[in-house]
């Protein structure tokens, strides 16, 4: 199901120029739900009856839980990250700490031991707190609890830029933060960066929101796609399952040197498909995107589905080679660990 604000699958032969930024902290409006921006049906009653009358969980099995304490974690110093250079450091889940263009950003970030009807994380934070430089940015792919922790944004400094999807930054603004822009898909803003304005663009995923009984899909969700002039381009992809958006963004922004990329809570698969992409799908979804460097996400911290918590990794590892792409160009870093593009 699309709207006429999404467009149409783009073509070789139809790529449109991108947009002008947009006013840093604009208030807008927006319709009072974003339902018609889902590509599938959501889970219903019949789907957690269907669960329970085959005997499946969304919780790995006691064989597979056995396998928490190889989960790759190896925190380790910020790296250097010089002008022009690309770092990033995976924090866990979803949260990344980024270094693009001179500015430091975080995506998702999620420093609770435990979040809302999720069992706590089974790998630590791969950052300390402490540990965390000065924060130009913040990027919302969109407000489920284990991507939107509300004790961790109360963290930060209220004057910290928080980009958000559309109908998202009036909750961000009742936490105190006094410059959050929210923004539709396929727009932007920028930020000054060290050798000019950084962009940050918002772009579809094949997902869905909801944080209560009575918000689902009142706010948008998405990707960012950050790009610093005459360098880097980055794409981060939040919560999506697998399909043709990846696609389209990778014609609306070619050269992605790094694609993030979720690659667990993918079982069982007629539930979850629709949502969250399968390490197969992840790699497919790099080729779409054109970009040369996958760095899986979304996996080794938040057990959220039935997959044993080690196979996300394996899988992706063999999908990567089976898809003959180089194996330096699979950045399938631990928790805590930091690459930096261009740096052996």
């Amino acid at each position: 199901m699309r709207s006429a604000t999404q467009g149409v699958p783009m073509t070789a032969h139809a790529r449109p120029s991108l947009s002008e930024p947009r006013p840093l902290g604009e208030i807008r409006t927006w319709p009072s739900s974003f339902a018609d921006r889902l590509t599938s049906p959501l889970p219903g009653v019949s789907d957690f009856v269907r669960l329970a009358l085959r005997g499946e969980r969304l919780r790995p099995s006691i064989a597979g839980r056995a396998q928490i304490g190889d989960l790759p974690f190896e925190p380790g110093p910020l790296p250097e990250a010089g002008p022009g250079e690309l770092a990033l450091t995976w924090i866990g889940h979803a949260s990344y700490l980024l270094r693009i263009g001179g500015l430091t950003v975080l995506t998702d970030p999620v420093w609770s031991q435990r979040i809302a009807g999720t069992p706590e994380r089974v790998t630590p934070v791969g950052l300390a707190w402490d540990d965390l430089p000065p924060i130009d940015a913040v990027v919302i792919s969109h407000n489920h609890y284990d991507h939107l922790d509300a004790p961790t944004m109360d963290r930060l400094p209220r004057d910290t830029p928080v980009f958000v999807p559309a109908g998202l930054a009036a909750w961000v603004r009742r936490r105190g933060f006094t410059r959050v822009t929210e923004l539709d898909w396929w727009e932007a803003v920028e930020l000054e960066g060290e050798a000019g304005p950084v962009r940050f663009d918002f772009v579809p995923s094949h997902h869905w929101s909801r944080r209560g009984l009575t918000d689902t899909c009142r706010s948008l969700w998405g990707g960012w796609v950050l790009t610093v002039p005459g360098g880097q381009r980055l794409y981060f992809a939040g919560d999506t399952g697998y399909g043709h958006w990846f696609g389209e963004i990778g014609s609306r922004y070619p050269g992605i040197d790094v694609a993030l990329l979720p690659i667990g809570a993918y079982e069982p698969r007629w539930m979850l498909a629709p949502v969250h992409t399968s390490p197969e799908e992840a790699v497919q979804a790099c080729a779409d995107l054109g970009a040369r460097i996958m760095s899986p996400m979304h996996w080794a911290t938040f057990l959220l589905s039935a997959e044993p918590p080690l196979e996300p990794l394996h899988r992706v590892r063999a999908a990567w080679k089976a898809a003959g792409s180089p194996a330096d160009d699979l950045w399938d870093l631990p928790v805590g660990g930091s690459r930096v593009l261009g740096r052996s």
